[in-house]
């Protein structure tokens, strides 16, 4: 790697946003490590990256449902040289409580929870050490709905957005910056694989992976922490904040609230 280019770690780098990513950063003067199961498009694409721009890429096929994934992919970040990391990784197994395929459910919380959970772990603890890098974690603008049929998968990224907040706080004076990024309806591959289609939401309501992480990338240079693309006003999530904060202070206390008293 040229000293000059630092280098970022992109999960399901094959295609959708990954790839987008992946082809904005190389653009912007870093050296690459892409992940994903698809070794053949992660030739393809990194054979691409190298031709039109100046980046080093690296290719890592790795499935991260599965330990000996997670394990060579934190093995690479800890070698130190991970500057940027996008934990972009993960998809929908969906079905309603009663109906859950529990398999397929397991399966989706190794992808989305643990393995970018142990990603981050790896990440922060290089980049603490240097003083310095950026992890994005990607969200979902599920996080705020309740929607028959998405428990598991909604919860999962329930979890992202709670652990990555988490992981702010703790990141604070450290010279790390951690991005919570919460899409939208993204036109990917995403939704026909989770059993679905894009026709079935109207085209205001999609948008483009490349829109999606140049707000990510802008978003970073604004020092915005959480980057909700399609949200005109950002002091509608200071107000989300702000209502936690009004339960969190009534949340433990030595009696219960009045109206459980007795008449």
């Amino acid at each position: 790697m040229n000293d000059a280019r630092p280098r970022a770690l992109v999960t399901g780098a094959s295609a959708g946003i990954g790839k987008s990513y992946a082809e904005h950063l190389a653009r912007t003067g870093h050296d690459l490590v892409l992940v994903a199961r698809r070794a053949d498009r992660l030739e393809t694409l990194a054979a691409e990256l190298r031709e039109a721009t100046q980046a080093e890429v690296e290719v890592l096929p790795a499935d991260l449902g599965t330990d000996d994934g997670v394990d060579a992919v934190t093995a690479r970040i800890d070698k130190g040289d991970t500057a940027f990391l996008v934990n972009n990784a993960g998809y929908a197994a969906r079905g309603k409580v009663t109906e859950l395929d529990t398999q397929a459910l397991a399966a989706m919380l190794s992808v989305n929870i643990v393995a970018l959970s142990k990603l981050s772990a790896s990440a922060m603890r290089s980049m603490t050490a240097l003083r310095r890098g950026t992890i994005v974690n990607l969200c979902s603008g599920t996080v705020f709905m309740r929607l028959p049929g998405n428990a598991g998968y909604g919860a999962s990224k329930n979890y992202v957005m709670a652990f990555t907040r988490h992981m702010q706080a703790e990141a604070a004076g450290t010279g790390v910056r951690v991005q919570l990024l919460v899409p939208g309806v993204i036109a990917t591959d995403f939704h026909e694989i989770a059993g679905n289609s894009l026709d079935n939401f109207p085209p205001e309501r999609v948008m483009q992976p490349d829109d999606l992480v140049v707000a990510s990338l802008r978003a970073l240079e604004m020092e915005e922490p959480v980057c909700i693309p399609s949200l005109p006003d950002i002091r509608n999530w200071d107000n989300y904040v702000a209502a936690e904060a009004l339960v969190a202070k009534d949340s433990s206390h030595d009696r219960p609230a009045p109206r459980y008293h007795g008449a």
